[in-house]
């Protein structure tokens, strides 16, 4: 993947886990305590958040030293 690509992907990634948090947010601000769902929402949250310093790290310049 080129830098390009790897933004456009990091971009999408930083969309969902907001949303994400937007959902998990309003599920337990409701009356929707399904736990069991939130705990998962909240997994692929930590997933994404990986996936996202994963990729910002691959976009950083290697400096020779």
């Amino acid at each position: 993947m080129d830098q390009t690509d790897l933004q456009v992907w990091l971009d999408e990634l930083r969309v969902e886990h907001r949303d994400l948090d937007i959902v998990i947010e309003h599920l337990i601000d409701g009356n929707h305590h399904d736990w069991l769902r939130i705990q998962r929402l909240k997994r692929r949250k930590l997933q994404l958040k990986d996936m996202i310093t994963k990729i910002e790290s691959e976009l950083i310049p290697d400096l020779d030293a």
